[in-house]
């Protein structure tokens, strides 16, 4: 019998996980596809009814529907329950049981790829979307000794900040309007764009969240856009010599994670390194 493993979200032909996680399963010599499924929201519940149906092992989640599709499963672990968000469904017995793998992909992303240990330093996130959220407490769990969270919905980031703070964490949240930008940009060590601003196919695929001049040498850039691998940002934060991390690496260590959850096989993360560089067409 061959399985399958479900992405859902809107738009998906930016994805490139089914050729990855493809690779993975192959190399694993598991029986099984790894489909992209393009979903409205409304038809949403359907997507989500038919991996319970036999041969489908789960499925990753992702934009816009890391949050709305909780109500549909039967129950989530505590890390998605914190986060309130997300990425990866199993079906076991029957259930459908949701997790989230982002926190895990942001932080082995950063430290070991990027080499930025992001305790006691004083971190900015763009955006308050399921991306943030994992951001946001991973960099918490981190110590990190100050957060400032950016969105264009200020609500959202406020209640972000408030979250991490009844959650106990350390270190000090705060939701702060655009027009206080420069201020927290220029006392901050880390800049993590959490949106979908630079991000190939999308409407501000052109557009940069800040500029050359409103960046230093000394502050670390992580996009977590994957495709283009150098996004506006990216290139904005080169321009000003500052250190710079894509959103590749978060990529495919949630991936890796999600993928022995699936499988109970250990992930071939160089192979699926290997597969994404070429498809990303880095050298």
């Amino acid at each position: 019998m061959r399985f399958e493993i479900k992405l859902l979200g809107y738009p998906l032909e930016h994805s490139i996980s089914p050729i990855f996680q493809k690779v993975a399963l192959d190399s694993c010599g598991i029986e099984a596809d790894y489909i992209a499924c393009p979903v409205s929201e409304s038809m949403l519940p359907n997507e989500v009814q038919k991996i319970r149906e036999d041969g489908c092992l789960g499925a990753n989640v992702t934009i816009p529907y890391k949050e709305k599709i909780i109500p549909m499963l039967d129950t989530i672990d505590s890390v998605a329950s914190k986060l309130g968000a997300v990425n990866t469904i199993v079906k076991q017995n029957d259930k459908l049981i949701g997790y989230n793998t982002d926190i895990f992909g942001f932080t082995k992303g950063l430290i070991e790829h990027g080499r930025f240990k992001p305790t006691g330093k004083k971190a900015m996130i763009f955006g308050a979307g399921g991306a943030a959220r994992a951001a946001a407490f991973a960099l918490a769990n981190q110590n990190v000794d100050r957060m400032t969270i950016i969105n264009r919905n200020y609500e959202r980031a406020r209640l972000l900040s408030n979250e991490l703070r009844n959650n106990g964490f350390s270190c000090y949240a705060q939701a702060l309007d655009y027009e206080d930008l420069q201020s927290v940009v220029e006392q901050s060590d880390l800049i993590v764009n959490s949106t979908p601003i630079g991000m190939g196919k999308h409407p501000e695929e052109n557009v940069s969240i800040l500029t050359s001049n409103q960046l230093r040498r000394d502050i670390y850039v992580y996009d977590l856009v994957y495709s283009p691998i150098e996004t506006p940002l990216i290139q904005q934060a080169k321009a000003a010599g500052a250190k710079t991390l894509g959103g590749l690496p978060m990529l495919i260590y949630q991936g890796a994670s999600s993928f022995t959850m699936w499988t109970s096989c250990e992930a071939p993360v160089e192979l699926m390194f290997e597969a994404a560089n070429k498809t990303l067409n880095i050298k």
